[in-house]
């Protein structure tokens, strides 16, 4: 092989080793876009706590982030083989941020999926909550009432045709 070919060679193998690095930041780059926005996990339109929970765990989602890093990984684990990297410290150090924040929304999601699902059964419970015969005693007191109120209204009834 002739001088010149080896040279062109090294040219070559810098390109691609630039092009790599681009494609693994760019990669990245998408993967940070795609996680959920700050706000649209803080805030909420909702009327209620499940109505919270369900636009929560919407917005937990973290689409194509995964995708985009799995690519940045298959970019950056070739450039590393490769010894295309003359300097890759700062790219694994953020796929590894990544990798945590993507971690970090996917564990918040199950917490708020396990949430979702208990709330209703918890609310039901309350609703029905109290001694067994609370309920009875209730309509009890409420039929009581009603007599009252119609011993009170014939009392009165009485009392006017008395007047006359």
């Amino acid at each position: 092989m002739s001088q010149a070919t080896l040279g062109d060679d090294e040219e070559l193998f810098g390109e691609a080793a630039n092009e790599m690095r681009e494609d693994v930041e760019s990669s990245l780059a998408d993967a940070w876009e795609a996680l959920p926005d700050a706000d649209d996990v803080w805030e909420t339109d909702a009327d209620n706590v499940l109505g919270a929970l369900n636009g929560l765990n919407s917005a937990l989602e973290a689409g194509d982030a995964e995708d985009d890093l799995r690519d940045a990984k298959k970019w950056f684990t070739m450039g590393q083989r490769a010894d295309a990297f003359d300097d890759a410290d700062d790219l694994e150090a953020e796929i590894e941020d990544l990798e945590d924040a993507i971690e970090d929304i996917a564990e918040a999601g199950e917490q708020v999926g396990e949430l979702t699902s208990t709330i209703p059964a918890l609310r039901g419970t309350l609703q029905n909550a109290g001694p067994a015969g609370a309920d009875e005693d209730d309509e009890e007191a409420a039929d009581e009432s009603d007599a009252d109120e119609e011993a009170d209204a014939d009392a009165d009834a009485d009392a006017d045709e008395d007047e006359e």
